[in-house]
């Protein structure tokens, strides 16, 4: 997965509460387990009309917003079902930020998954943020260093966000569980060759439920 370190992007206020994955990416685009068609499905339902025509009122057909590389939302967001697609189609309208009031646990690990920052500012940062990015209407970019753990831009002083300093390191390494587990391969490496030493029978075990 690609690394985070520094975003600079246009933030787009999507104000709304308990967004959830359905809503996000909607069942249809899930019948292949490939990621095309996923930049388009993204918020579908909203973002075009039912003759297939874009909806100019959506936030992001607004010329001002359509590559915005930050969203921003309400409390609850990415709750519902668990499907990583609503994640992949985010990343896929090149959004790598989304700071909400709150996220679902599961989005949230999501986008740890995939290399797409999840911000939860405090209740009077969240706010003094939001009145921000309406007031710049995508005029001008923020920019979200994952390293020093801040935002700045337009209207204000930098902002100060919070993250445990594992998530933190997965997505500065870009490592998925998988990326996470290799880290330790030498001790497992280790084990494995001490198991074989100390317990050999385990090694010619047979499954015999076939």
């Amino acid at each position: 997965m690609e690394k985070f370190t520094v975003l600079e992007g246009v933030a787009a206020p999507l104000r709304s509460i308990n967004v959830d994955t359905d809503a996000i990416i909607p069942k249809q685009y899930l019948k292949t387990i490939k990621r095309t068609g996923l930049g388009k499905g993204l918020f579908s339902e909203k973002r075009y009309r039912d003759d297939g025509s874009e909806n100019p009122d959506f936030v992001l057909n607004k010329p001002q917003f359509r590559t915005p590389g930050i969203l921003v939302t309400g409390q609850n967001f990415g709750a519902g079902s668990s499907r990583e697609a609503a994640v992949w189609g985010m990343l896929a309208n090149n959004i790598r930020v989304i700071v909400a009031r709150s996220f679902a646990d599961i989005y949230r690990e999501n986008c740890l998954q995939n290399g797409l920052l999840p911000i939860v500012l405090a209740p009077p940062d969240a706010q003094a943020f939001e009145q921000r990015v309406l007031a710049v209407n995508g005029a001008a970019p923020f920019t979200v260093d994952l390293q020093a753990q801040r935002i700045n831009g337009p209207g204000g002083a930098d902002i100060t966000f919070d993250i445990p300093a594992a998530d933190r390191m997965r997505l500065l390494e870009g490592l998925d569980d998988i990326g996470l587990t290799l880290k330790h391969s030498d001790e497992i490496a280790s084990w494995e060759q001490r198991m074989a030493g100390d317990q050999p029978w385990l090694q010619r075990a047979v499954d015999s439920r076939s």
